[in-house]
């Protein structure tokens, strides 16, 4: 059964300090939540052990943005599953077009990061998504069917969840139609050998919006950028009708 995971990424936001104060307005709102929802921070490294002591016992979940698919190693400034485990993260994104675009990320490393995670007992969020020049040249299915293809070799179906992220609708207030994301989002599910996959959308994704994106058929949750960052936006979001 497909479950129903709601993801605020936080990208490069948020010091320690403002990860408390967010979470003393946040879990308030959380009173009236479905149980059937997973509710996931992810937050910056440096926020990751307040997060984790301040939501010990609380039904948000921990998230990280990132992880080296080697478990050490002499690779300066990256960060390992087993150190995020000794955190309490439960989730990490994996593959985010921003680490593609600007950090070099590729489908190879991406896989490797994948079976990095699941291999630590974490939960990766796969991001996939095709830019505004590929869809409109009409390459949107071949580019996202190429990222799945690659980037799930020998990956386990069983503990993942894929996020479509339209690169062009990512932090620019434009959102992809709630009928093209649930239509893109059918077409990653028949690539996928497990049908229980739990498949988010993601970009710029807000209050306005959530309940028409999740009334779609395919649509299993959110990956939330700038709208997780204030606690009554995002526990709308959370709260969706």
């Amino acid at each position: 059964m497909r479950k129903i995971v709601i993801a605020g990424n936080w990208k490069m936001y948020k010091t320690q300090a403002e990860t408390l104060d967010f979470l003393r307005h946040f879990l308030g709102l959380l009173s009236e939540t479905p149980d059937g929802r997973e509710v996931v921070l992810c937050a910056p490294f440096t926020a990751l052990g307040a997060l984790s002591k301040s939501l010990h016992g609380a039904r948000v979940k921990v998230g990280a943005q990132n992880l080296h698919w080697e478990a050490e190693g002499a690779f300066t400034g990256e960060i390992s599953g087993p150190m995020l485990r000794e955190l309490g993260v439960r989730y990490v994104v994996v593959g985010h077009s921003e680490r593609r675009q600007y950090f070099g990320e590729t489908d190879e490393t991406v896989n490797l990061r994948l079976k990095a995670a699941q291999a630590h007992g974490l939960t990766p969020i796969l991001c996939v998504g095709e830019t505004k020049q590929q869809r409109d040249a009409g390459e949107t299915e071949s580019v996202i069917t190429a990222q799945i293809e690659n980037d799930l070799v020998d990956v386990d179906q069983t503990n993942l969840i894929v996020a479509y992220e339209p690169i062009w609708a990512i932090g620019t207030g434009d959102t992809c139609e709630s009928a093209e994301a649930n239509r893109v989002i059918g077409v990653i599910r028949s690539l996928l050998k497990n049908p229980d996959v739990t498949i988010q959308y993601g970009g710029s994704v807000k209050p306005a919006n959530v309940d028409e994106l999740m009334a779609q058929p395919e649509i299993d949750g959110a990956l939330v950028g700038g709208a997780s960052l204030e606690p009554e936006s995002f526990a709308r979001i959370v709260n969706f009708q």
